[in-house]
C-alpha cells in the first residue's frame, strides 16, 4: 500500500477505547522519560527545569482526566461545546479536552 493510498481511506472519526487507552499509555511512558530525564538533569534547582517539571506534570494530570473520560464513555467529546473531538486532533494531543474552537475560547 502506498502512502497516497492510505489518505485517502476514510478514517474513523472516534477512537475506540482501547485505541485512546494505547495512544494515552504511551503519551503517559514519553511524558514519564522526560520527568525522569529532568530530574537526572542536576539542575534541579534551575528555574527552566522546574518550569519544565510543572509542564510534564500538570500534562500526567491531563492524561489521568483522560483515562478517566474513556472509562466513563466521555473520552473524544469537546468539554466545551459537547461535539466529537476531530480523530487528527486525538491523535496529535490524545489527552486534549476541547476541539480547537473551545481550545481557543478557554486560553483566552
Amino acid at each position: 500500500m502506498s502512502l497516497d493510498a492510505s489518505r485517502t481511506e476514510p478514517r474513523p472519526e472516534r477512537l475506540t477505547a482501547h485505541e485512546a487507552r494505547q495512544r494515552l499509555e504511551h503519551a503517559r511512558a514519553t511524558r514519564m522519560t522526560q520527568l525522569r530525564a529532568l530530574g537526572e538533569s542536576g539542575q534541579a534547582d534551575d528555574q527552566l527545569v522546574a518550569a519544565q517539571q510543572d509542564a510534564v506534570e500538570r500534562v500526567l494530570k491531563e492524561i489521568d482526566a483522560a483515562f478517566a473520560r474513556v472509562d466513563d464513555g466521555t473520552y473524544g467529546a469537546c468539554l466545551g461545546c459537547g461535539k466529537p473531538v476531530p480523530g487528527e486532533r486525538l491523535e496529535i494531543l490524545p489527552y486534549t479536552r476541547y476541539c480547537v474552537a473551545c481550545q481557543r475560547r478557554a486560553a483566552a
